[in-house]
């Protein structure tokens, strides 16, 4: 009998190159987080690379638990999801564009240190 070679679809995601990419990537955003959080980044910082290190931990779950031939509209809600996710971030930019056009300055006034001396 002669062994029976894996196709490159059948291959484990563990060991595919796909699989290591998004391995990488997610090594790559927990450092970057890690970085933010010891530079004492702004939360916002901290906070969307949180959600993306999530993101891609449950992507790299999924693909390797095989969901993603198992259930075949798994990918639709994930398209509504961020079809959504797009608006409020359109809407979110509206904001703050609208925001900055009121406040050019925005919330913190920096001063030169010769104006704080009082003589």
């Amino acid at each position: 009998m002669q062994p029976v070679k894996l196709k490159s679809k059948h291959r484990s995601f563990c060991f595919s190159v796909k699989g290591h990419v998004k391995m990488l990537r997610l090594a790559l955003t927990v450092t970057s987080m890690t970085f933010f959080i010891l530079a004492q980044a702004p939360e916002p910082y901290i906070v969307i690379t949180g959600f993306e290190v999530t993101v891609i931990f449950f992507f790299i779950i999924l693909y390797m638990l095989r969901l993603d031939r198992v259930i075949d509209c798994l990918f639709w809600p994930l398209l509504m999801f961020g079809l959504l996710a797009a608006v409020c971030c359109i809407a979110d930019g509206a904001l703050i564009y609208r925001k900055l056009l009121f406040n050019p300055s925005g919330p913190y006034q920096k001063t030169a240190v010769h104006d704080k001396l009082v003589l």
